[in-house]
């Protein structure tokens, strides 16, 4: 009888401890069973608007565990390629190389454009040069205008400031706006924050940035930097991505993009956090990033994916 008794004891022992353990890590059976986890990677210019998304999500969605990096679209793209990820972030459209090595991998990719970005110019606040065209930006970066006197500035050399090549920025500007090869002088800076911050030390310094890191956390233009107005050609309206009204004419609007590694399954993970981003609470925070809405021709090329699932 007290063997059988000492044999109750442990057992209740054994499982209160248990109880004891999980309830201090965080730890539960439903939590487990409900938890969304999540891995994106990629675009350095969408990495703080995705964050931003992921964690309003998660206030809607409890459960959800969403990690968002950065690194680069090409490196984003590389790991959705080799299963690494759920969903990459990218700045450019995808390679029809990297298609098909996602095929030769038995991945289906999934492409969905979830916010526009105005790619924005910017200089040293001292600078006086406020307006160029799309062919002075291309002469700029491809060395053929190298002393701001030229377009009207100071007698000061030019400094140029840009991406990485495995960034999609890097890749969309020089294919968009230089139609060529950059200048071998050009420093090849981490992200758009290293820019920003290069430009603003440097009165004789360009760069390029997305539109959403160009304004704090209150919505207010950050200092000691300046933002071009860019024209088509010289007869053209010179135009400012900050100007919200002339959005439509802006001559260096891109779409930002979203991979998912197969078609993402209806109430996924992948599915419940990309109906969110595309939802009206999702276009808010977007917004409140600095980025800009998609168009109509964008919605109708999601909604055409969505009616497949």
């Amino acid at each position: 009888m007290k063997y059988i008794y000492l044999i109750v004891v442990m057992f209740l022992v054994i499982l209160t401890a248990g109880y004891l353990i999980n309830k201090q890590s965080g730890i539960s059976g439903d939590v487990v069973k409900n938890t969304e986890d999540l891995e994106i990677k990629g675009s350095d210019t969408l990495l703080q608007m995705v964050s931003s998304l992921a964690e309003s999500y998660s206030e809607v969605e409890p459960s959800a565990r969403i990690s968002v990096t950065g690194g680069g679209s090409g490196v984003g793209i590389a790991s959705l390629i080799n299963g690494e990820i759920d969903i990459a972030d990218a700045s450019r459209k995808i390679e029809e190389d990297e298609i098909k090595q996602a095929s030769n991998n038995g991945v289906d990719i999934w492409e969905f454009i979830i916010a526009r970005d105005m790619l924005s110019v910017i200089v040293n606040e001292d600078n006086s040069v406020s307006e160029l065209t799309m062919d002075e930006i291309g002469k700029i970066y491809r060395g053929e205008i190298n002393n701001w006197e030229e377009l009207g500035g100071e007698d000061k050399e030019i400094t140029l400031y840009g991406r990485q090549s495995t960034s999609g920025t890097y890749i969309f500007f020089m294919e968009h706006v230089l139609e060529g090869d950059y200048s071998a002088k050009m420093r090849n800076m981490e992200g758009n924050q290293a820019i920003l911050d290069a430009v603003k030390q440097d009165k004789s310094g360009i760069g390029y940035v997305g539109v959403g890191y160009l304004a704090d956390e209150n919505g207010k233009q950050i200092s000691r930097i300046d933002v071009i107005k860019v024209a088509k050609d010289k007869s053209s309206e010179y135009i400012s991505p900050l100007n919200k009204e002339k959005l439509p004419d802006y001559s260096i609007s891109r779409p930002l993009y979203q991979y998912f590694a197969n078609k993402p399954a209806k109430n996924s993970a992948s599915y419940n956090f990309l109906i969110f981003e595309l939802s009206a609470q999702g276009r808010d925070v977007i917004q409140k990033s600095g980025f800009d809405e998609i168009t109509e021709i964008d919605n109708q090329h999601n909604e055409e994916l969505l009616e497949k699932i």
